[in-house]
Formats: C-alpha cells, structure tokens, sequence
C-alpha cells in the first residue's frame, strides 16, 4: 500500500505537469495504450488472461466503473486545485469505505467510529472551505472522486479470488484507455505531444502499473485494517512534489483538515482492528461482541 501511493502520487505529479499541454482524455488514452500493451504481456507471460466475460462478473464491473470515474474526477481536480489539497481530501476515502461498507453491506460500527468518521468530514470541510471564495466546482469534483474511489475498493474486496489481480489490473486499463479515447475529441482533440512529454507518459503508465497491482494486492491480500493506514503516506508526497515542482505552500487550514483526517482515519483503523478482534474471541466464547471502549 506505501508502494501504491508512492507511484501513484508521481502519477498524479506527471498528469498535473501535462495537463495544461494536452486535454485529460488524451492524456489518459497515451498513458493507457503504453500500460495496457505492458499489462497484457506480462498477463500472457503469468498466464493470467482470462475471458473477457469476467467484465460481468459484479464486482469486477463495479470496480472498473470507480476507477473510470473516479480518475476523471479526479484528473479535473488536479488541473485546477494544488495536489497536496486533492490529495488530502482524497485521504477521507478510508472513511467513506467505512460508512459504505455500512450502507452497502450492513457491517456494523459503533458510535466510536460514527465519531470518528463524522470528525474525518469535517476535516475535509475545513480543507474546501464551503461558501468561501476557494470552494468551487472542482473541489466538488475531488469530493465527488472520493466517493467513486470508495466504490472501487468496496468492489475490490468482493472479486472472486480465482480472478487474477493482474487481469483485473488489465482490465480497468482497458476500460479507463476507451473512456479517454471517447473523451479525447469533445475536450478538444489532438495535439502531438513532445518527446518530453512522451516520455513522461511512458515513465506514468510504468507507475499506473506497479501502483494498480500493489492497491489490489493489499486490499485482497492483506487486512484491510492493517494496509489502509499507509494510504496516508500519499500525503507526504503530495506535499513534497506539490512543493518543488509546482511551488504549492499548504495553507494552514489545508494543515490543519489533513491532520483532523488523518487522525480519525487511524482511529478508524484501530476501531476496525479492535472490532475484528472482538469478534473472533466471541466465536470461541459464544458471547455477542460489543463496539468495546
């Protein structure tokens, strides 16, 4: 998960420096035929190409639909907003994670993480600033790419495991290089990049790949309660990389809604860990589990 954000941080360092040379759909289309051609080769050369039917297998459809949106939302948030700022809201996401595992699934949290999650929302208000002058459409955009991005991993979590993470990965490049493709005209169509640039897109798609296969790895593999914590590592980057290649300073009240999020994002966690615990030991005992202090 720390390897996720890294890459995908630089990813969305790289977008942010191109976008003002070619319109996002363009962006996206380059980026994607460069890791989808690397994708499909190292898929054919594991063995792990699958048929194409296994679109329509739910959560693999729903994952696809999180990420595609997700990324387009994005990618406009970035355009116009500092990266830290994009970046730390989309650090509520473990939060929305939790209150969709709520309303989709019925998981039960207690009013400790209700707490906690509700103190994670208004960290994010802090940091876009509703009806001041710096709240505008594409901050609604970020907030609306959280959302989708909760999707995505709720989705993820559900995709059977004889689906191999590497063909997932294969096919949500697939489906973000169409959609970038189909957007590419109406935003503007065409403009022949440089080698600079060319090269940059080849160096992002590299990173789309190694990052897509950590994030599915760690959300399938390992316990989501144990890897989500290190999605905060993104923040950090962003800072850096928002820092000295676009000269961004965080204002104090982006410090201050990035702090309040990620200090009950981790007290999420350790609910989460706590609760998972609690659980286990009722099994054995027969008791029923309480939400614990």
């Amino acid at each position: 998960m720390a390897g996720a954000m890294a890459t995908f941080c630089a990813t969305d360092a790289i977008s942010k420096f191109l976008l003002p040379q070619m319109n996002f759909g363009q962006l996206v289309l380059i980026r994607g035929i460069v890791a989808g051609t690397l994708i499909t080769a190292l898929a054919a050369q594991r063995g792990a190409l699958r048929p194409l039917r296994v679109l329509l297998v739910r959560p693999v459809a729903l994952r696809i639909i999180g990420e595609v949106v997700g990324t387009i939302f994005f990618l406009q948030a970035i355009t116009h907003l500092p990266l830290a700022n994009v970046s730390a809201i989309i650090l509520s996401q473990p939060l929305a994670i939790t209150l969709g595992a709520v309303l989709l699934f019925g998981e039960r949290v207690g009013w400790r993480r209700w707490l906690a999650i509700a103190a994670g929302f208004i960290g994010v208000l802090i940091i876009v600033k509703p009806g001041a002058a710096g709240f505008n459409q594409f901050t609604l955009l970020a907030l609306c790419s959280v959302a989708f991005y909760a999707l995505r991993d709720l989705a993820t979590k559900q995709i059977p495991a004889e689906v191999p993470a590497l063909f997932v990965t294969l096919l949500t490049t697939i489906s973000m290089t169409a959609v970038g493709g189909l957007l590419m005209m109406p935003l503007g169509g065409w403009s022949t990049p440089s080698v600079p640039a060319l090269a940059l897109l080849v160096v992002a798609a590299v990173l789309v790949l190694i990052g897509y296969q950590c994030v599915i790895m760690a959300l399938r593999v390992g316990d989501i309660s144990a890897v989500a914590p290190f999605r905060y590592t993104q923040l950090l980057w962003a800072m850096l990389l928002g820092y000295f290649i676009f000269g961004d300073v965080p204002d104090s009240a982006m410090i201050l809604g990035a702090s309040i999020i990620v200090a009950s994002g981790l007290y999420t966690f350790h609910r989460e860990h706590v609760r998972n615990r609690e659980m286990l030991l009722a099994a054995k005992t027969g008791s029923t589990p309480t939400d614990g202090p």
